[in-house]
């Protein structure tokens, strides 16, 4: 019996520990000052592969040079961003010409100073995709059955707990 409870204990505290774990790099670094990005084309492989996660930090426009990696707004009006490397700073226009790595040609416009929302720092291959997942309605869903088998876990065991010692 005492078997069977430290067994639930422990599947309990796995369960959530591995949540926590899942879900830290995509929280955490929020309060250091980080905005959280998936990749989702192949344009900055192999330096970023698709499905990636990265962290960008806020620069301003005139810090940044040649060869950082930004992530940017497509278009003034839209919320819709990329991240491709600073090839080139115009600073008479304000602006920077950009490239994916793994693109043939520069971008087709310059990224004006007011889009750019910040520098990448570094990046975690394939969180991306499971970060699709956990915010998704099946993720979400996931994570509170999760916390629930944990938290039957350990409702089960103190019963069983209270009932062993009640019968001996």
């Amino acid at each position: 019996m005492k078997y069977l409870i430290k067994c639930l204990n422990g599947i309990g505290i796995g369960i959530v520990v591995c949540v926590i774990v899942v879900l830290l790099p995509l929280t955490v670094p929020k309060l250091f000052g980080y905005e959280i990005y998936g990749i989702l084309s192949q344009s900055m492989e192999p330096e970023i592969a698709s499905g990636s996660v990265i962290y960008v930090k806020d620069i301003t426009a005139e810090d940044v040079e040649v060869g950082d990696i930004i992530t940017f707004k497509m278009d003034a009006k839209s919320e819709v961003v990329a991240t491709h490397r600073v090839v080139e700073v115009l600073l008479d226009e304000r602006a920077f010409v950009t490239k994916g790595d793994n693109n043939d040609a520069v971008d087709s416009s310059p990224v004006s100073f007011d889009r750019l929302l910040g520098i990448t720092v570094f990046s975690l291959p394939y969180l991306g995709e499971l970060s699709i997942l956990i915010y998704s309605v099946n993720g979400i869903a996931g994570i509170v059955i999760a916390f629930a088998v944990a938290i039957f876990c350990w409702i089960l065991a103190d019963y069983l707990k209270n009932k062993n010692i009640r019968s001996t």
